[in-house]
């Protein structure tokens, strides 16, 4: 960002924002060539979720989630009926189209429409859409919904920091790392830090074709290996600038 002075004082300040605050998120459906992200709906995607997530070998999913695990079904449905038609957050389904399951969830959190921020968080992938391509287009689908439908100018992932998989996802999809707050909170009754990422309306335009092109047929060969990971496709957006110098640290 860079600074302009203040006319009183000659002291640096931000540049005025003079555009409409953003919109909440509304419960539209996000449709996507590999998944369709939708309100989540306890009755219609609980037996998928609770499937794919129980049991001993799943319950590493819930370690850095602030609930579960979950070893009965009551329990687990008790848990989507605490996070479902919330105003905060906004739950949605990731609906894997292939089998036409639910295979995840995700959370639009932390809305300040004033301030144009906001975060995606309580991401549960499993094994349908976790390192796969229904994933990615998962956080693509979010994205673009915030920044290209809502408005808003600040989208960020936060995460215990010690969740590595975590970081290595922000990084992917196109956040940048911009630090680690000590003792941020108590998840579970442990002492949490907590990684911080972000991702600006500025920087999106780039994002938005990697993930564009990354998600297109022809980077996918006959058996669906990438050609080319989203990794390189989001350092090379990077490389072509933050947009407008956003991230320059302020003079002094």
């Amino acid at each position: 960002m860079r600074p302009v002075n203040d006319p009183a004082s000659g002291l640096p300040i931000g540049p005025i924002d003079d555009g409409p605050p953003a919109k909440r998120p509304d419960r539209r459906m996000l449709a996507g060539r590999f998944v369709t992200l939708v309100p989540l709906d306890p009755a219609a995607h609980g037996d998928d979720l609770f499937a794919a997530s129980r049991g001993p070998d799943h319950d590493p999913l819930w370690l850095y989630l602030n609930a579960g695990p979950f070893s009965e079904r009551a329990a687990f449905g008790t848990y989507l009926e605490s996070v479902a038609g919330r105003d905060e957050p906004v739950t949605l389904a990731i609906v894997d189209i292939a089998s036409g399951k639910a295979a995840g969830h995700l959370g639009l959190m932390r809305i300040k429409p004033a301030h144009k921020v906001i975060e995606v968080g309580n991401i549960l992938f499993t094994g349908a859409v976790s390192r796969a391509p229904g994933g990615t287009e998962a956080i693509f689908l979010a994205a673009r919904h915030v920044f290209d439908d809502l408005g808003f100018v600040r989208f960020e992932w936060k995460c215990n920091a010690l969740n590595a998989p975590s970081r290595r996802a922000a990084l992917r999809f196109g956040f940048t790392f911009e630090g680690i707050f000590p003792r941020h909170m108590i998840q579970k009754g442990r002492l949490r830090d907590t990684a911080w990422f972000s991702m600006l309306a500025s920087e999106w335009p780039a994002r938005r074709a990697a993930f564009e092109a990354w998600l297109a047929p022809g980077n996918f060969d006959a058996d669906g290996r990438q050609k080319v990971r989203l990794g390189d496709m989001m350092t090379d957006a990077v490389a072509r600038g933050q947009g407008e110098d956003e991230r320059a640290p302020v003079p002094g």
